[in-house]
């Protein structure tokens, strides 16, 4: 037969670096005829077969390195191989040179655009059915790369074998391997612009993963039937700011383990028992997970994700999270989720130099590197990389109906100076420090989550005006932003000696003077336990009776306080240890009765903010708050006022010093009878039980700027909550 390729393009073919395979591949056309041409570099001889599965030809040797040609018999479309062996063994298999491309000419414009909301649908692995035929399709986004193959155990991890095809509009490469299915492990191989060999890469957009060292992608089709359609359809693109909303923050690999079984972790569907009830009985609005996508280190805790599409293998499969999901749903908890468009890792297999070039970050390591933390930048000015990055967050919302995003690190996204000397970083086009581009994507990001219902969250540490702010307005557009400043002040007042405190009395107050700037939530989260920084209650100080005393104070403080609430897995209970990923929380602590006390305040904390409007309603309007006394330094005593849309009010009154106060007079909005919503003195609680009366009644007498006031005995280092006796 004369080829019709030239023996260099043969030997490229054979030698698998050819760049486009599907142009010698699979049926083609010589002169008048059709000829058939594969590569199979594992067979001895190979037989074209008809849709009947009968011997037609047996197609000639080509190339001695495995490429087999024949002419086509006439009116064949569907055919088949059959492949002997040189052990001697046969099988039958699909060609897949001979199905058309899977991605639709709109998929292809909005991809190469750069905005494809569903761009999860088409890159990485999908099984499908093309032609009638079941198997899988594969895509990756690799501009650069001469030759990308899929590899496989379907194919004995040989590049030569599934070479794919490029779209050379978009870059995207692209093949149909029939009979791959679910639970199939891939990688993909790529020769860099020069032929040059790169590290196998996992594919970007895999949906799971296997652990390392392996890292390969696995295919995964989704089987998971949604239960929780009543709380989908409660969701609303206008996010609800009145409504309470208390955050229990877990690691779920060391919320609890399973000791007498190597100290395994809890799968999901372990934790969809155990966890969801624990927090459905705590009283909490929201759980939030640190990052469950896939991360190549424990120690990361998943904020060095290298699966942005893919829930971490640690506590079993995607359909196993969408489970827990779900149960939370049905429970009525929320479901927030840490995600990281900051940075990845360097990791060979991951999105570093992808294709051989700086694809997903910067070339230049003054935009594109954190020397912090030894990881890369997201390259925000490509409209490809933003595409990977929102269509990451919309799958999390979409797929897995998670209904909050937690971005970390958002200072870091916004300064091109973050934590860079001069010289180390570029000015924007502009000669300023503001990262246009990631403002430009973080503005995008928050108007596409909040359209899906989901509400975003802000860890941002600066003084950046309006990240809670819509879009529209010249915000951000965050929902909520984390107020670090409250975090950092109040934690340093509460480590002072109750006899300095007087001194260090703004701390507590500072906050307001900014609180309604943002949409602020308090949090005490896993970074202030962490890193040498040891637990909250060990920040406290005193005796031990003093340092459960200040933690309970704390706490009533926070729930008083205008903003919402989040606070970290352990905190609940007083854990006394530094928190460690690698065990379970001190559980047994709570045999304790001072430990015991603490999570009992915390659940009727959570009890008593979910019943009481004047708590939550107005959290981001000066209306809602009004200080009776601020400045009461000596005794150091703060007392406010909040108020719901109805104006009904509740009253708290922290004490932070270690002695009682008898009579202490505190001015009320309302006359008639209040009464003792809380105290976080209570016996019930670890406290001393020196509590004031359950009701009192509001003289008329004026005081803090209030018509009428009342007197109570304040305890030691206590905060107590009043509500008019009638609510």
């Amino acid at each position: 037969m004369q080829p019709d390729i030239s023996a260099a393009e043969l030997s490229a073919l054979a030698g698998g670096i050819h760049g486009n395979p599907f142009a010698v591949l699979g049926p083609q056309r010589q002169g008048s005829r059709r000829i058939i041409r594969t590569l199979q570099p594992q067979a001895r001889s190979v037989h074209l077969l008809d849709a009947r599965g009968a011997v037609l030809t047996e197609l000639k040797p080509e190339h001695p390195d495995g490429v087999f040609v024949a002419v086509m018999p006439p009116r064949i479309r569907r055919y088949r191989f059959r492949i002997t062996l040189y052990s001697g063994g046969t099988y039958d298999c699909e060609d897949p040179y001979r199905f058309p491309s899977g991605l639709g000419e709109l998929d292809l414009h909005l991809l190469r655009e750069g905005t494809h909301e569903r761009i999860y649908e088409e890159l990485g692995a999908h099984c499908i059915k093309l032609s009638g035929v079941a198997g899988t399709r594969f895509s990756v986004w690799a501009p650069n790369a001469k030759r990308v193959s899929v590899i496989g155990s379907f194919n004995d991890w040989d590049g030569r074998r599934h070479a794919m095809r490029l779209h050379p509009g978009n870059g995207i490469w692209e093949i149909f391997i029939p009979d791959v299915g679910p639970g199939d492990q891939y990688k993909f191989e790529l020769l860099d612009a020069g032929g040059k060999l790169l590290p196998l890469k996992s594919d970007p957009y895999a949906q799971y993963f296997e652990g390392p060292p392996g890292n390969a992608a696995v295919v995964y089709r989704s089987n998971h039937r949604w239960r929780d359609s009543g709380w989908m359809q409660s969701r609303s693109s206008e996010p609800r700011l009145d409504q309470p909303f208390a955050v229990y923050e877990v690691h779920l690999g060391s919320w609890q383990r399973v000791p007498e079984d190597d100290n395994r972790y809890f799968s999901y569907r372990e934790l969809a028992d155990k966890l969801v009830a624990y927090v459905k009985d705590m009283g909490y609005t929201h759980i939030e997970l640190l990052p469950v996508t896939e991360h190549p280190f424990d120690g990361s805790w998943g904020y060095q994700p290298i699966g942005l599409y893919a829930p971490t293998w640690r506590f079993g499969s995607p359909d196993d999270f969408r489970y827990l999901v779900d149960c939370c749903h049905q429970k009525g908890i929320g479901v927030l989720l840490d995600w990281v468009p900051a940075h990845f890792p360097r990791d060979e297999h991951g999105l570093s130099r992808f294709d051989g070039t700086a694809l997903y970050e910067h070339e230049d390591p003054r935009k594109g590197a954190h020397a912090d933390w030894g990881t890369l930048i997201f390259n925000y000015g490509r409209n490809e990389v933003c595409n990977y990055l929102l269509g990451s967050a919309l799958y999390w919302v979409n797929e897995f109906h998670i209904d909050g995003i937690r971005v970390d690190a958002v200072a870091s996204m916004l300064y091109l100076d973050y934590s860079r000397e001069d010289g180390e970083w570029l000015p924007n086009e502009h000669g300023g420090n503001e990262h246009l581009e990631a403002v430009g994507f973080i503005r995008r990001l928050n108007e596409l989550i909040h359209r899906e219902g989901a509400v975003t969250l802000a860890e941002e540490s600066t003084a950046w005006p309006g990240v809670s702010r819509p879009v529209y307005s010249g915000g951000l557009g965050f929902t909520y932003k984390w107020n670090m400043g409250w975090m950092n002040d109040t934690l340093s007042y509460m480590s002072e000696d109750p006899v300095h405190r007087k001194y260090h009395h703004d701390k507590m107050t500072f906050g307001l003077v900014y609180a309604f700037n943002e949409n602020f939530m308090l949090p005490l989260s896993h970074d202030e336990v962490v890193h040498g920084k040891g637990s909250l209650l060990g920040k406290m100080p005193g005796d031990e009776w003093q340092r459960f005393a200040n933690l309970r104070a704390y706490y009533g403080i926070m729930y008083g306080h205008p903003g919402k609430k989040l606070l970290f897995m352990g905190g609940e209970f007083a854990q006394s240890a530094e928190w460690s990923h690698d065990r379970s929380l001190d559980w047994h602590l709570l045999q304790y009765p001072l430990h015991a006390g603490i999570q009992a305040l915390v659940r009727d904390l959570n009890a008593l903010y979910r019943s009481c409007p004047a708590l939550y309603e107005v959290d981001f309007d000066g209306s809602g708050f009004s200080w009776l006394d601020w400045n009461d330094r000596d005794s150091s005593v703060f007392s406010w006022l909040r108020f719901g849309k109805d104006g009904r009010s509740v009253v708290v009154i922290a004490h932070m010093t270690p002695v009682t106060r008898p009579g202490y007079r505190v001015g009320v909005p309302a006359p008639g009878k209040w009464r003792v919503a809380l105290n976080t003195n209570d016996a019930r609680y670890g406290g001393s039980g020196e509590n004031p009366d359950q009701v009192l009644e509001a003289a008329d007498e004026g005081w803090h700027n209030q018509r009428w006031s009342l007197t109570l005995d304040l305890p030691a280092l206590a905060t107590v909550i009043l509500t008019p006796a009638d609510d």
